[in-house]
């Protein structure tokens, strides 16, 4: 088969978490199937490092698409013509966008709906746009896979889409995350937080990561309980919003709040390790891959009690109302003051950490696409 992709998040040192899904899922995906061709398509020029194998075919069309007008000329227009210019026999989107106006069958990974749930947390033209496509992106898709049980059921119930044409794949976690000796984790303590012990937040900030109430409950929680704690958010600021901005000129504390930008691998995970606990209170999430990381690394988790994250951290997580200063920083305090707590958690999220793998998530997700090609009539075994 002739396997078109969209692989326009593959961005060189720029992974975020559903272009690592893409990176780690189709790379595995197109080195255990040579029989097939994937024609992986771009919106800009890409990285070699992502032509997997002598089975991969890579495609650009321009121009980038990093804007709702741009989304309409790329995925209405542009692509239709080139599948059908290119003979695809299927076509699989890890981040859900389609091209409505193709007839090959896809499969659309649907991460999660916070849009829907929270359009103000989106510019209003982002907003508008994932409001208005991706219902008809859930009603043409052949398939659709999401990354937990909650998105599935979350997807059916909004788009009213039959639950058995939904799979869940879930994330995986990089094989380098695994606990750090004590000595890593002093050296962690250097270079992220001038020695001192510290909690970690991880993830892009954007509003639905929570992190203005973060910010205002570590604040409370250093004033109500001196101690030397730090907080480090890792992660790009593109989302970077008023709310944000007021909490943080509003600390008492904000000189023990470190930024530090997007991070390498070698470095998160050296960060993450290092670090006292995961503190990741986000309202909405369709998975929380920084959660799995945090029990792969043996990192005490601090999480919301919302969405998908008691499905993904089970009894490896202490958790809050992602709504409440109070409740937050009330459990940031009892993971920093209670070791036996702590030994517990980690213990509980390396258990639990083995869940989630790039190998089950690829192979998942070449599950969902035969049972796409199935429903679409295709036979995934064909080798021409």
């Amino acid at each position: 088969m002739r396997i078109a992709v969209n692989t326009r998040l593959l961005l060189e040192d720029k992974l975020e978490g559903i272009g690592w899904f893409t990176h780690e899922t189709m790379r595995r995906i197109v080195l255990a199937h040579p029989e097939h061709e994937f024609l992986f398509v771009f919106d800009r020029a890409f990285d070699k490092r992502f032509v997997y194998a002598p089975n991969v075919t890579p495609v650009v069309i321009h121009p980038p698409t990093r804007h709702p007008l741009l989304y309409r000329i790329w995925f209405d227009w542009l692509l239709p013509r080139k599948l059908k210019a290119l003979s695809a026999d299927a076509f699989i989107s890890p981040d859900g966008f389609l091209a409505l106006r193709s007839n090959v069958p896809a499969l659309a990974v649907i991460h999660d709906l916070n849009f829907e749930h929270y359009p103000e947390d989106l510019p209003k033209r982002y907003s508008r746009y994932y409001r208005s496509y991706f219902p008809r992106f859930a009603r043409h898709a052949a398939r659709i896979a999401t990354v937990s049980e909650f998105s599935r059921r979350d997807i059916a119930v909004r788009y009213e889409v039959d639950e058995g044409r939904i799979d869940v794949v879930y994330n995986g976690v990089g094989d380098m995350f695994s606990p750090l000796t004590d000595e890593q984790k002093a050296a962690a303590r250097d270079r992220f937080a001038e020695g001192h012990r510290y909690f970690i937040c991880v993830g892009s900030l954007h509003p639905r990561k929570n992190i203005a109430r973060l910010l205002l409950a570590f604040d409370r929680f250093v004033t109500e309980h001196p101690s030397d704690a730090r907080l480090l958010i890792v992660g790009e600021r593109f989302w970077w919003d008023d709310r944000m901005q007021h909490a943080f000129t509003s600390m008492r504390h904000g000189d023990r709040v470190r930024f530090t930008g997007r991070l390498n691998q070698e470095a998160l995970h050296q960060a993450l390790g290092g670090a006292q606990a995961l503190a990741f209170v986000s309202y909405f999430e369709g998975f929380g891959i920084p959660v799995a990381e945090a029990m792969r690394c043996g990192v005490p988790v601090v999480a919301a009690e919302a969405t998908c994250l008691p499905e993904i951290a089970g009894d490896a997580a202490h958790y809050c109302d992602p709504f409440s200063v109070a409740d937050i920083s009330r459990a940031l305090f009892d993971v920093w003051s209670d070791p036996v707590r702590c030994d517990q958690l980690r213990a509980a999220g390396v258990k639990r950490a083995q869940r989630y793998s790039w190998d089950k998530a690829a192979d998942a997700l070449w599950t969902s696409f035969e049972r796409m090609c199935k429903d679409a009539g295709l036979d995934p075994n064909d080798k021409r």
